[in-house]
């Protein structure tokens, strides 16, 4: 739901969104919230629709998958980093 939301976000201008690297984060008192959206799913949308972030999505997710593997010890909530890595 949050990529739909930032979607129509741009339809209205706003150009500025808050995400996360592998979607970490989260609120614990809100029932069934599953964390932020991840930002490696937000750069590659908008890559996707030829706006330029500048960011480097590889590096996105290396950055993604350290912080996963070697801090937090859980699996990436980026829907485009388990696409991509299954490659």
């Amino acid at each position: 739901q949050a990529l739909s939301n930032i979607l129509v976000s741009l339809e209205y201008g706003i150009s500025v969104v808050d995400s996360s690297v592998s979607g970490l984060g989260g609120c614990p008192y809100a029932k069934g919230a599953s964390g932020n959206v991840a930002t490696e799913d937000v750069v590659y949308m908008l890559n996707s629709m030829g706006i330029d972030t500048g960011v480097d999505i590889e590096q996105l997710m290396n950055a993604g998958k350290y912080i996963d593997q070697g801090l937090t010890g859980r699996k990436s909530q980026s829907k485009v980093h388990a696409s991509l890595s299954a490659k």
